[in-house]
Formats: structure tokens, C-alpha cells, sequence
């Protein structure tokens, strides 16, 4: 089994039309032969208005609650995005990240990946389903529901591509690759056709807000191959992040 990792942020999923764009990226994929694991953040700025909502009840809320609260965001995503692949005749299904399970420690608000369960979602795949998984979020030895830090959808995405040894995980964002500065700031930034992970590393600690660290460092320790591409340019090859 060929398997595609693809992670799609906020902006790429922030209204109907945009998920609709979402589902011609994973049939692209599926008619290439490929099974595909989707993984998504929340839309636009849902997560931001949760918290906002959140200091309006409690300027020092519980740590648990808070972390039930904002994952709320990408499962609203994946049952929307599984309801435009239903309709265009593609089998889909949403797995919160307690029903895979996705086991993590129980630092709340900043959780580290233990442990991933591969029966369910190797089971549903094997259906010839999308499966489209909640990023940023998992559940802890206790079953609370807990939640990865910053970059958390990325951070899934590359855990699960690790997990079940995928081909690569597609990183999708609103621009079309990795580029030495800022390219919405800066006219003349270099666009990198690949880059290792250490300087992608580098460049995320020095600022750089196309990929956490978290996420490369466990793309390093298992050898996954990202690539970074713009959700909107289909024809974008994007930038390879890999062990080179």
C-alpha cells in the first residue's frame, strides 16, 4: 500500500470553495494509485476565536478544559471536509485524535506524541476510504483529550507519514515552496527546490513560519520526506525537505 500524507492549514481550508480545492489535491493523489491520510488544521481563525471566547469566561482557565476547548476546531474541519468528499463520490472518514488514538503525555497545551494506534486507520484505508484526521490534537494515558503546541497539525502529519511509513507527507500552505525570506515580504527571496533538514531546522528557529521544529526533528529521526507546497497552484512541485 502506497501511502500519501497531506496536511492542509487554516487558510487552505477556511471556507467551502477552499475545501472543495482540498478534495481535487487528495483525487489527484488517489488516481495516481496512492492511499491518502489527510490531515487538517482548523478554519481561518477559528482557534483564535476560541481563545478569545475562552478570556471572556477566565483569564487563567483549566489547563485540561482549555486543550477540550481548542480542538474543537479541527474536527469541525474534518466532518466538513469528509461531507465535500462524500459529495463528490470519494468515501471519506473523520477520526478525532482519541479515536485513532493518538497517545501523548498529559503537558497540557504543549503535548509530545507517545504512541500512534495504525489498526483503525490501516482498516478504513483498506476500504478504499480518505481518512481525514484531526490534527494538533490526541489523548493521554487518562483519556483526556490533549493538545500539541504550536504547529501541532504539522506535527501530526509528520508523525503519522513516520508511523506508517508513507512515501512522503505534502505539506500544503499558501505558498508554493520554502523560500530563503519571507517571498509575501520580500520581492527578490530565493526559492529553494530542496533543502535539508537541519537548515530547514536552522530556519525555523531563527523565525521562519513555514514549518516547527518539532515537526522537522521528527521527520529527521525517521527519515520522512516533507514536501511544501501552495494548496492554490496545482501545478506547484514546492520545496523537498529531506536527509540530503
Amino acid at each position: 500500500m502506497n501511502i500519501i500524507v497531506q496536511k492542509f492549514g487554516g487558510s487552505s481550508v477556511s471556507n467551502t470553495e477552499k475545501l472543495f480545492n482540498v478534495c481535487r489535491h487528495i483525487r489527484r493523489e488517489q488516481e495516481e494509485g496512492n492511499s491518502v491520510i489527510v490531515v487538517v488544521s482548523a478554519q481561518g481563525k477559528t482557534t483564535d476565536q476560541l481563545i478569545k471566547e475562552e478570556q471572556e469566561i477566565a483569564t487563567l482557565p483549566n489547563s485540561r478544559e482549555h486543550d477540550v476547548l481548542v480542538s474543537v476546531g479541527e474536527q469541525i474541519t474534518t466532518a466538513k471536509l469528509c461531507m465535500c468528499l462524500e459529495t463528490l463520490k470519494i468515501p471519506a472518514i473523520s477520526l478525532a485524535g482519541w479515536q485513532i488514538p493518538i497517545i501523548t503525555d498529559s503537558n497540557y497545551g504543549n503535548a509530545e506524541i507517545k504512541q500512534i494506534g495504525k489498526e483503525r486507520i490501516y482498516n478504513e484505508l483498506a476500504k478504499g476510504k480518505t481518512v481525514v484526521v484531526a490534527g494538533f490534537q490526541g489523548i493521554d494515558s487518562e483519556k483526556n483529550i490533549t493538545t500539541l503546541g504550536r504547529g501541532g497539525s504539522d506535527t501530526t502529519a509528520v508523525a503519522i507519514a513516520a508511523a506508517f511509513n508513507a512515501n512522503r507527507c505534502d505539506i500544503y500552505t499558501d505558498v508554493d515552496g520554502v523560500y530563503s525570506e519571507d517571498p509575501n515580504l520580500i520581492k527578490d527571496a530565493i526559492k529553494f527546490e530542496t533543502i535539508s533538514y537541519d537548515k530547514m531546522l536552522e530556519m525555523s528557529n531563527n523565525g521562519a513560519k513555514v514549518l516547527h521544529n518539532k515537526c522537522i526533528m521528527i521527520a529527521k529521526k525517521f527519515n520522512v520526506p516533507i514536501i511544501v507546497k501552495s494548496s492554490f497552484e496545482h501545478k506547484s512541485v514546492g520545496t523537498l525537505v529531506a536527509n540530503i
